[in-house]
């Protein structure tokens, strides 16, 4: 009882208060099983060849390679840690809409990562770009370097089309 005469109203209960997460992924190992689990580890296989094939080629036009750098080691990292958070099961234990999230996770990392597919492939146009390097005129690129930028736009693109079927799978999912 309080001062007034009133009963003091029992406090809230957490479990009530809180709804359970929506997530429709399975959670531990067999998330593997499903096509969002094996896109995602083919996001992951190909985004670090992009990141390590880039990386390879000596970044010959860092501005552009740059921005291609960074998208593919944010995305690798970012994969590996929603990855990780599935095959632990922590996504049963933290309140939130996953299937939202996972929308909203791979839309963005596809419109980064088809930005990053166009600079890298046209950075690989400009091979035959004349440049002086002290006193001698020669090719941006070299032909093993062309030749690794070639690898690394077509996985760019290889990558990119896995995070936009992981898109499509997502927006699946998410629509009621």
């Amino acid at each position: 009882m309080s001062a007034g005469g009133a009963p003091v109203p029992p406090p809230p209960n957490p479990a009530v208060s809180f709804p359970a997460p929506r997530v429709t992924l399975p959670v531990g190992t067999d998330i593997l099983r499903t096509y969002s689990g094996a896109f995602v580890c083919l996001e992951i296989v190909f985004g670090g060849l992009v990141w390590i094939l880039v990386a390879s080629s000596n970044v010959p036009l860092p501005l552009l390679q740059g921005w291609v750098m960074f998208v593919s080691v944010t995305a690798f990292i970012c994969s590996l840690l929603f990855l990780g958070v599935f095959l632990s099961g922590v996504v049963t234990q933290i309140n939130a809409n996953w299937n939202f999230l996972d929308l909203a996770y791979h839309f963005t990392v596809f419109v980064f990562y088809f930005g990053a597919f166009l600079l890298q492939a046209a950075a690989t146009s400009l091979h035959d770009l004349r440049c002086n390097r002290t006193m001698a005129v020669q090719p941006l690129l070299n032909d093993d370097k062309y030749n690794i930028n070639v690898a690394a736009t077509i996985f760019a693109f290889v990558t990119t089309a896995c995070y936009g079927c992981s898109l499509g799978l997502a927006l699946r999912r998410w629509r009621p």
